[in-house]
């Protein structure tokens, strides 16, 4: 096995879907019926509050739980299913880790000024001339550094929308534009959840992944700058897109200077070395680290007792740098490896129902029967696909649309031969973009209520997002960059 590969090191070579065949169809769909049946109520009728901040976390092991009790009708045993739970676990300790770097990764480019500089010298790219390809550009750009597309939408997002209004150019041009940059920055960030989600949920590692999705990712990009470039041409403008007092409340608070691209450039050239996810990300928290006590000491200063213990607080837990502009205050917040905690515990729980599925026979009877329609090669990713989008619509929430279908046909991607990253992309181009297109959505509520702008407005607009799935299905068809397993 590859030294390169981090996660394939710590997942279990024998860990295989089990099959029961005293299992039907309808007893494996059980399961996952309940358990969609408990998120759609969770999503439509308790506002995602019905078991609290950790409701889909609960949910996954109340489904679990059902899958067990299906089990032990069919005389499933217990062992069997606690080394399936266990199997799982230590398949996905890598990303974990991974996860845990990210969070301090995101505390110490806030305190060091390496997110404030990115955001800084984006914003200075705008005209009226160029808007709409720019707003794709500057959010990307942030989405990138932050890792979050939410984070976005809600700080440079609203501003663009609020310039581009001024300037008389249609909200939802400017709210698509803003969501398919963001969207883009969010597949592409390692600092990304569902970025490290997907590898997690195929087996592959995080940056092999990231490499790989590129692939589909930047075409879609281009084609959508292509777009946005004409539309902005033949939009009537009128007035200036004046950030002056974005610009003046960072560069007040923060330190800004072009050495800061230092930290994020090592951290880009260590994964163009194909260096360890681990080594590269740590290498990332430490250099911002040291980079915060060069340049930012004041900032330092204002957040704790002591320099040193303020970096800590960065690395571990809640960040948060106050300026005179609220949108900016959203922006200059960090959970560190606290605020990674929401989405370890989705994945741990996410492994118990995946184990459970896997040893009473589930996902083999489930994926048996999809493939049965579609048994080629390119039939087995658009089922993924249709499956990452019906998840999306019927679950209401991408990270669900990502960890289902990729426990799913994790096994039948293995059985065709197929590298495990050609899952982990596919899940990206089409569970991560697309459920900011659904109105009832996570994603498409918080989008659309943040910006002010509805689903039904962007939706045409958000031009990476609905191209990802087709790209990837073209792909598909032409058998462009089918990775095959290296057999050994």
């Amino acid at each position: 096995m590859s030294e390169d590969n981090n996660i394939s090191k710590f997942k279990a070579n024998n860990q295989n879907i089990i099959e029961n065949k005293e299992l039907n169809i309808w007893e494996a769909l059980i399961p996952v019926a309940l358990l969609m049946a408990l998120l759609f109520y969770n999503i439509i009728y308790a506002d995602g509050g019905l078991l609290g901040d950790y409701s889909n976390q609960f949910i996954l092991l109340i489904g679990g739980a059902i899958a067990a009790i299906v089990g032990f009708y069919n005389k499933v045993s217990y062992n069997r299913m606690l080394t399936e739970i266990w199997e799982n676990l230590k398949s996905v300790f890598v990303p974990i880790l991974i996860l845990f770097l990210v969070g301090a990764l995101a505390g110490t480019w806030l305190i060091s000024g390496v997110i404030p500089a990115m955001v800084y010298y984006g914003l200075q790219v705008l005209s009226p001339e160029i808007f709409l390809p720019a707003s794709v550009v500057i959010a990307a750009v942030i989405s990138i550094a932050t890792g979050s597309s939410w984070t976005t939408s809600a700080t440079v997002g609203i501003a663009l929308v609020g310039i581009g209004t001024a300037l008389g150019i249609n909200p939802g041009m400017i709210a698509g534009a803003v969501i398919s940059g963001a969207y883009f920055g969010d597949k592409m960030s390692p600092l990304s959840d569902t970025t490290n989600l997907a590898p997690a949920m195929a087996g592959t590692d995080l940056f092999t992944h990231i490499k790989y999705m590129s692939i589909t990712t930047v075409p879609t990009i281009i084609i959508t700058l292509i777009v946005f470039c004409i539309l902005s041409i033949n939009a009537n403008t009128t007035g200036n897109a004046d950030v002056s007092n974005l610009l003046e409340n960072i560069k007040t608070t923060f330190y800004i200077s072009p050495w800061l691209f230092f930290v994020p450039a090592i951290v880009i050239i260590l994964i163009l070395m194909k260096t360890k996810p681990l080594v590269a990300l740590s290498a990332g928290v430490i250099l911002a680290a040291i980079f915060s006590f060069v340049f930012q000491p004041e900032v330092l200063n204002t957040l704790g007792d002591s320099q040193i213990s303020t970096v800590i607080t960065s690395i571990f837990t809640d960040t948060q740098i106050t300026t005179d502009n609220d949108k900016l205050n959203k922006l200059f917040s960090a959970g560190g490896m606290k605020g990674m905690l929401w989405t370890i515990y989705l994945i741990i729980c996410a492994m118990v129902f995946g184990g459970i599925m896997d040893a009473i026979g589930a996902l083999s009877k489930i994926t048996k029967v999809l493939l049965s329609v579609a048994s080629s090669v390119f039939g087995l990713f658009a089922s993924t696909v249709i499956s990452c989008l019906g998840l999306n619509t019927i679950a209401s929430d991408q990270y669900l649309a990502i960890v289902i279908p990729g426990k799913m046909f994790k096994k039948a991607f293995e059985d065709k031969g197929l590298a495990p990253e050609n899952l982990s992309r596919t899940l990206e181009d089409s569970g991560t973009v697309t459920s900011v297109l659904i109105p009832w959505n996570t994603c498409g509520a918080y989008q659309s209520g943040v910006l002010g702008v509805g689903v039904s407005e962007y939706f045409v607009y958000a031009i990476f997002n609905w191209l990802s799935p087709f790209t990837t299905l073209l792909f598909a068809a032409l058998n462009i960059k089918i990775k095959q397993l290296i057999k050994k």
